[in-house]
């Protein structure tokens, strides 16, 4: 007998939510849903929160609502059915997507896919320095460069170093011969033995077209590599060929494809 209770945790206590989405993370690329970096790039709001669903207190499901956007993974061989039922009430929040999480009498987004991309850990070289406290608000401003809806601050940073997932995010920063922060990204650690991942990646507009995202993507795989990944996966929207290149000349293949269900009567 299932009997599913779903728990709302603020950042400093995500710490049950982000065990079991480790637990949960494959070898290979993640197909859709969450990866522990996922929560991580959530976690530099101050007032974001996490769903946490438990059954006999065991974990089965780790959620939450980007936008009007419903991000779920769930454990291997949990009910999904009852999961998408008990999250009616999320859905009725103005929610009208769902990215890993199969909601009846909703369909899949028959837009351009997401493009699951992976690399394989081998020896590699790149220009990039890991980011440290000093180097913090370069990292920030590269971000707000690169994403010109940016909302990333440097208290936004910090919060998500001080969350519980912080300690698992490896940022690399990439300056141009003159010092400037030219691009940057934030891989995330998972475990030994599972699937990192890179959210985000960015360059300024100022040094586009000279390789420094290149690096910075290295970089970033590279170290996570160091801490015993065993692949490093990355999403990004078909149509965003810029993206698309990049990973490719970086070393990503595509090996899946995600889409997320839309309520009925949406696009």
């Amino acid at each position: 007998m299932i009997s599913l209770a779903r728990h709302c945790l603020p950042s400093a206590d995500s710490g049950p939510a982000l065990r079991a989405l480790c637990e949960w993370t494959p070898v290979d690329a993640p197909g859709g849903g969450l990866h522990p970096g996922d929560l991580g790039w959530h976690l530099r709001f101050d007032d974001a929160s996490v769903h946490l669903w438990v059954d006999d207190a065991m974990p089965v499901a780790v959620g939450f609502l980007e936008g009007s956007l419903l991000r779920v993974t769930a454990a291997p061989g949990a009910d999904l059915g009852a999961l998408a039922a008990d999250a009616e009430d999320i859905l009725d929040a103005g929610c009208d997507r769902s990215d890993g999480l199969a909601i009846p009498g909703w369909h899949r987004d028959q837009a351009e896919p997401w493009l699951v991309m992976s690399w394989s850990p081998r020896p590699l070289s790149s220009r990039t320095e890991l980011v440290a406290e000093a180097d913090a608000a370069d990292r920030v401003l590269v971000q707000r460069a690169a994403f010109a809806r940016s909302s990333f601050t440097l208290e936004r940073w910090h919060s998500m170093k001080r969350s519980p997932v912080g300690g698992l995010a490896v940022e690399t920063l990439v300056r141009t011969p003159a010092g400037a922060p030219a691009a940057a990204a934030t891989g995330w650690f998972a475990g030994v033995g599972r699937c990192g991942l890179l959210e985000p990646v960015g360059t300024h507009p100022d040094h586009r077209r000279q390789g420094y995202g290149r690096d910075a993507v290295l970089g970033a795989y590279a170290a996570l590599a160091d801490r015993g990944a065993s692949a490093v996966a990355v999403v990004a929207q078909s149509t965003n060929e810029a993206a698309v290149a990049l990973y490719r000349s970086a070393g990503f293949d595509v090996i899946g494809e995600n889409r997320d269900w839309v309520r009925a009567g949406r696009t």
